[in-house]
């Protein structure tokens, strides 16, 4: 027993990788294609989509939203640990990713379940007003504005549902006083924590997995 988490070293991060991982080769061609795409190679590692699905089955999730989605692996990660009549909300400002997106989910046989959205995500949030409670919120957008992404989704969260927040841990620069590089992202994250740590309605936890998820459980 270890009072200390332990260091994930290239070894043990290699063993979770064997044994723990949601990648497969679609999704390493997925990466691939994006960069050919001229997409940024920047999605949640593959041992993070592993708990990720692991928490939406936990859950039973069925209605998902995915607040920032860039090329679709964090989505289609997502959307193969749904039910068959399960929707995964893909919010997604750039027209090129979004199509890209579309193109993935078809690939993946996930059409069905995936619904690619591109507008501004604030706008979107602002206005969504689902005919069903939302089981799972994943925000992996414009890190200062993650605080109105909270605030707008909360509302259609059911009770026992997950907002959760990737790179908590502020590419690793949470605890530093003046970061070296990103100050109003590292900053914004640092405010976002404080304020879901505190609010009353959720019981929130921080998963020390990839840069950090801030998991907050609506009460």
């Amino acid at each position: 027993m270890s009072s200390r988490p332990t260091e994930i070293t290239n070894e043990i991060f290699n063993y979770l990788l064997k044994n723990f991982s949601a990648e497969d080769e679609f999704l390493l061609d997925l990466k691939r294609d994006a960069t050919a795409a001229g997409i940024p190679e920047i999605c949640i590692s593959p041992e993070q989509g592993k708990f990720l699905q692991f928490y939406l089955k936990s859950i039973n999730a069925k209605y998902v939203l995915e607040i920032g989605s860039l090329a679709g692996y964090s989505a289609i990660v997502m959307a193969r640990a749904l039910p068959k009549d399960g929707k995964l909300i893909a919010v997604e400002l750039n027209p090129r990713n979004a199509e890209f997106i579309k193109e993935q989910a078809e690939k993946a046989g996930l059409s069905d379940i995936i619904e690619v959205v591109n507008q501004d995500a604030q706008n979107f949030v602002k206005e969504f007003k689902p005919d069903y409670e939302l089981d799972f919120v994943f925000i992996d957008a414009d890190k200062r504005a993650y605080h109105k992404y909270f605030d707008y989704t909360a509302p259609l969260l059911r009770k026992g549902g997950i907002i959760c927040a990737d790179n908590a841990l502020a590419f690793g620069m949470i605890a530093q006083d003046d970061p070296d590089s990103e100050p109003k992202n590292v900053n914004a994250l640092k405010r976002y924590n404080e304020k879901v740590a505190s609010d009353e309605r959720f019981f929130t936890t921080l998963v020390t997995m990839g840069d950090g998820m801030a998991m907050s459980l609506k009460l």
